[in-house]
């Protein structure tokens, strides 16, 4: 996790080693690779000034997980994750969803459901590496990165090259995933064909609950919801000269919630479960001009979920489907990347999108469009010192104009880096915090929640310094910054007496009086004065033998929220978090163990008014083997055991769900991958 350094450096173990003579050629390429979100063009890692966080596709390999959720949670301490039916909440650096832009190679992701993002949407077997980016990247960006970005980059095959692969793993309460891939290459063009099934089953760590007067029920509603989900993704690239190239790209994903079905003799059921979809197309193309290209992008994506009725009710049959949310999002963007003179790269760049949404359960139907320049320039100012300046400007259908600046220097004297940015980022409302009108009953509770019309959007100002030293053995780094959000908007509680009871029971004919009465407070979006995050991030890693390679990183984390005068601690913010791994990679003959252990601790989840959720430690074990069968096949086993000790969160609690840690306890893991290219 170090700051501008790639989380897989430390990685460097005779794993990696492929010529015969024990070279290690992947090394140089692993302690500095490409990439691309800090500064919006391809450069070294180590030259851009703008703090970038890499996880190495080798480093995800060795973790033995092909889940993305589980894979930022073992290597990111600043990342969590809080899965529930409609997806996973996650949290970068103390700000939630709406504040982190998630990326497709550098285009938006939409597939969300109550703000909980659909992750499965992601095909980790293609990922090639994950970047994050700390704090507001409104420059490159626009809205909806003012907490961060993370951006995930699919790997691309060699000229001239066929290559399929397959990737399995088994784990305990049902979870197994399989992605098969098939990848051809040829002079003018390229196939890229990839298929993914990931599910699991339901699971509790304590069949009790709450109610909302504080007294114990028995229940089936599970701590984590299984699904079953598949994904198909299929590419082409044509290169027609060697001046132009030109993509298209299509995918396809259907996910199924699998709840436990309602029961007369205990709560916690459910008549429907969750099903959604999703399709997404790409296109465009690059040209090259010299040193400089024109590069031109249009995304469409479309996603709808929505309940499949398996309990027959007085108004729907089985297998009946009632959408309840349609998202549609078109984004068109026209890039220029040009190095006018030594040492220097210029961005320049028009970006037009159009978000659509649809929520029949939040009384929701609108559209809301943006159009945007934005202008990037870097620059050796002199020897060893680069700056970077930038700055867009969007023009918001419903929030009018926005103005967002970045600045950023590095001072890099031999293998020192000092860095220092700031950055302003802004956020306009959601559809839904503007518009909803929801009411919904969550096992025995019901909620409500409105939206704010009149809501103004937010803006943050993000300063970072941060200081590096590596070389090829060992690399050490710390980083802190501040993050600061005006008009933070916030769902404030309501309280609810009799009389609001009879105003609620107008606006929502369908709720009952029985209904009503459970409800202490309704929803309603505001906007609260301001909110601070500050922390502090470090990292240490080293190659203590050709062998083995140690990685700790972690982060202190402070974010608060001030309303009508006082201050708060950021839901589902935490203090302090570590992760740490050490990796030991020897290679025989046509053979290679890996041993990856790594661990993540965690102190306490704040929850204002409620109980916090404790704090924890896990330790995953997992080891890989190598067989490497004449010059195209490979075969790749793996053994572990995700959360060594049986770590579990046992408590009672309502069906807020305010827990941290969501594993079911220890589980044995299997996997095997066969690779073959020739």
């Amino acid at each position: 996790m170090a700051v501008a350094t790639s989380l897989g450096c430390a990685q460097m173990s005779a794993q990696q080693q492929t010529a015969a003579d024990g070279k290690d050629d992947n090394r140089v390429v692993e302690l500095n690779p490409v990439v691309v979100t800090g500064n919006g063009h391809h450069q070294l890692l180590k030259s851009t000034t703008t703090p970038v966080h890499v996880i190495s596709q080798r480093l995800i390999k060795e973790t033995g997980s092909t889940d993305f959720q589980s894979v930022l949670t073992r290597l990111m301490p600043q990342i969590s994750f809080s899965p529930n039916a409609m997806g996973s909440y996650i949290r970068v650096n103390g700000l939630g969803n709406k504040y982190v832009l998630v990326l497709v190679n550098g285009k938006k992701m939409i597939g969300d459901i109550a703000g909980n993002v659909d992750l499965n949407r992601i095909d980790m077997s293609r990922v090639k590496r994950i970047e994050v980016l700390d704090g507001a990247a409104s420059a490159l960006y626009g809205s909806d990165a003012i907490g961060g970005v993370i951006n995930i980059i699919t790997e691309q095959t060699q000229l001239n090259t066929v290559e399929a692969s397959s990737d399995t793993r088994v784990s305990g309460k049902g979870q197994f995933s399989e992605g098969v891939n098939l990848d051809v290459s040829t002079k003018y063009l390229d196939s890229h064909t990839s298929y993914f099934h990931h599910e699991a089953d339901s699971y509790q760590n304590n069949g009790m609950a709450l109610d909302s007067k504080g007294n114990e029920y028995a229940t089936i509603a599970p701590l984590f919801i299984g699904f079953n989900s598949n994904l198909v993704n299929q590419r082409f690239d044509i290169k027609p000269t060697d001046r132009l190239s030109l993509y298209v790209s299509g995918a396809y994903n259907y996910k199924l919630t699998d709840r436990p079905d309602t029961r007369e003799d205990i709560t916690g059921g459910s008549d429907y479960d969750m099903r959604s979809e999703g399709w997404r197309m790409e296109a465009g193309a690059k040209y090259k001009l010299g040193k400089n290209h024109l590069q031109f992008d249009f995304t469409s994506d479309n996603y709808h979920y929505g309940n499949l009725y398996q309990v027959e009710t007085s108004k729907y049959h089985v297998g009946d489907f009632v959408r309840s949310k349609t998202q549609k999002y078109y984004e068109a963007e026209l890039k220029g990347v040009f190095h006018f003179y030594d040492k220097a790269t210029t961005v320049i760049g028009a970006d037009w999108r159009n978000d659509f949404l649809t929520a029949t359960s939040g009384d929701v139907h609108n559209n809301v469009y943006t159009a945007a320049g934005y202008v990037q320039h870097d620059m050796e100012i002199v020897r060893n010192l680069t700056a970077t300046l930038g700055a867009r400007y969007t023009k918001h259908g419903a929030f009018g104009s926005n103005f967002t600046p970045k600045v950023s220097l590095m001072y890099a004297p031999g293998d020192f880096r000092f860095r220092a940015a700031y950055s302003r980022g802004f956020r306009t409302p959601g559809l839904d915090e503007l518009y909803y009108h929801y009411f919904k009953i969550m096992g025995k509770r019901p909620v409500i929640t409105f939206g704010n019309k009149d809501l103004k959007a937010e803006n943050s100002h993000y300063a970072s310094l941060s200081a590096e030293y590596s070389n090829r053995i060992f690399s050490v780094s710390v980083m802190g910054y501040l993050n600061f959000v005006n008009d933070m908007i916030v769902k404030e509680n309501i309280a609810v007496d009799d009389d609001v009871r009879q105003q609620l029971a107008q606006e929502f004919p369908e709720a009952t009086m029985d209904q009503l009465n459970q409800m202490k407070t309704y929803g309603h979006y505001i906007n609260s004065d301001r909110g601070i995050v500050k922390g502090i991030q470090a990292n240490v890693s080293a190659n203590v033998t050709p062998d083995l390679t140690l990685l700790v990183n972690y982060a202190y984390t402070y974010g608060r929220s001030k309303t009508a005068g006082e201050w708060s601690a950021l839901e589902r913010t935490f203090r302090n978090s570590l992760t740490a791994g050490a990796n030991y990679g020897h290679t025989w003959d046509g053979y290679t163990l890996g041993v990856n252990l790594n661990a993540r601790f965690q102190s306490r989840t704040f929850y204002p008014a409620y109980e916090d959720a404790p704090g924890y430690g896990v330790v995953n074990l997992n080891t890989t083997h190598t067989f490497t069968v004449g010059r195209m096949f490979r075969f790749m086993p793996s053994l572990g055991i995700d959360n060594i000790f049986d770590k579990k969160d046992h408590r009672i609690d309502t069906t807020t769900r305010r827990y941290a840690l969501y594993s079911p306890g220890r589980m044995v893991v299997v996997g095997l991958k066969v690779n073959f290219a020739k």
